[in-house]
């Protein structure tokens, strides 16, 4: 999988901010035209703070939608359907900083249970924890973010799964990696 240059991952951010804003109206925004790679499908999340603070998250984290189609429904959806938080109003938007992640192909971690935390790479790998009929997800920066080592981020990704935290060490629960590539912009 090919990384972004910085230049596409400028127009992947100028995308999702304009996605945004139009959302934000009440309107669809119609794909522009793009480099080539935002026609490859590829797993994407769209991230929205306000003044440091965690706005709005969502995005795809499998490559079912071409970049550019998957951009515009994750900044759609993290500035108006994260149940975490109210819609972002057209107020708010000047004070947006959004950060783009360009997902790898999340890949299964191939090793007893217990081993786990000694193949997660803090700061390189995303998770992705699944079992129990529930899943859940955290990037690569949220652990740096927030001081974490591998067994904590483990932890964490079971609890945003809405399982207990250790739940990674169950033969029954998968674990998997992936790396993301990220743009941010902050508010002008």
């Amino acid at each position: 999988m090919e990384m972004l240059t910085p230049e596409e991952g400028r127009t992947a951010v100028r995308l999702a901010r304009k996605a945004i804003e139009k959302a934000v109206d009440g309107e669809r925004m119609v794909l522009p035209d793009l480099p080539e790679v935002f026609g490859e499908k590829r797993g994407v999340f769209v991230t929205i703070k306000r003044q440091g603070h965690l706005r709005g998250c969502i995005g795809l984290p499998y490559p079912i939608r071409p970049l550019g189609d998957a951009i515009l429904e994750a900044a759609a959806s993290a500035a108006l359907e994260d149940p975490r938080f109210p819609p972002v109003s057209r107020s708010e938007l000047c004070d947006l900083d959004l950060e783009v992640t360009v997902l790898t192909l999340p890949r299964q971690l191939d090793c007893p249970p217990q081993e786990r935390p000694d193949h997660v790479e803090v700061g390189k790998h995303g998770l992705i924890v699944s079992g129990l009929g529930t899943g859940g997800l955290l990037l690569p920066q949220v652990p740096t973010e927030y001081g974490w080592g591998s067994r904590e981020f483990l932890d964490q990704t079971c609890i945003k799964a809405g399982l207990s935290p250790g739940c990674w060490k169950r033969g029954d629960v998968a674990v998997q990696t992936f790396e993301g590539q990220i743009f941010e912009e902050k508010a002008v």
